[in-house]
C-alpha cells in the first residue's frame, strides 16, 4: 500500500531507504570529519552543526518507521550502533588515508560529502518535509542555511 500523498508529490521513501541513505551520506561526512581534523587540528563548528541537523531528522524518521514496520528496539539500537562504528571507522580513515593527499583529491572528498548530504536530502527527507510540512518547509530550509552561513561567518 502506498502512502498518502499531496497531489504531484511522490510518497516519501520507505524508512529502510533513509537508514541506507544515512550510511551512505555519514561515510563522507565522517571521512570529511577525519580529513579536517588532520588539515587544521579542529572541525569546523558549522560543519558539524550541518551534519548534526542533518542527521538528527534522518535517524529520528527512520527509527520511527522502522519502529512502526515492527522492528524491535533492540534491533533499531543495534543498527544504530553499527552505523556510528561504521562512520566512526571512517573518520578514522579520513585522518589516517588523507595526510599525504593533493589539494586536488582532499577537494575532490569534500566535494563528493557535499553531494551526499545534498541527495540525501533532495531525494528522501525534503520530499517527507513537504508531505507533512507544506510550503512552509522551504522557508525553514532557507532560515537553516542562513544560520549555517552565520555560524560559518562567526566561527
Amino acid at each position: 500500500m502506498r502512502a498518502r500523498t499531496r497531489p504531484g508529490i511522490r510518497a516519501a521513501a520507505p524508512r529502510s531507504t533513509i537508514v541506507l541513505g544515512t550510511v551512505l551520506d555519514g561515510i563522507p561526512e565522517a571521512t570529511v570529519i577525519g580529513l579536517t581534523i588532520y588539515e587544521g587540528g579542529e572541525v569546523g563548528a558549522a560543519y558539524l552543526a550541518a551534519v548534526f541537523i542533518s542527521n538528527l531528522p534522518e535517524s529520528v524518521s527512520a527509527t520511527t518507521g522502522l519502529a512502526k514496520g515492527g522492528w524491535s528496539s533492540a534491533r533499531i539500537l543495534w543498527m544504530w550502533i553499527a552505523i556510528v562504528v561504521i562512520c566512526g571507522l571512517s573518520s578514522l580513515s579520513g585522518y589516517a588515508l588523507f595526510q599525504d593527499s593533493s589539494p586536488d583529491t582532499v577537494a575532490f572528498v569534500l566535494a563528493f560529502a557535499a553531494g551526499a548530504i545534498l541527495t540525501m536530502l533532495a531525494n528522501t527527507m525534503m520530499p517527507e518535509a513537504f508531505e507533512h510540512g507544506g510550503k512552509l518547509v522551504g522557508v525553514v530550509t532557507t532560515l537553516g542555511f542562513a544560520v549555517a552561513l552565520t555560524i560559518h561567518t562567526l566561527g
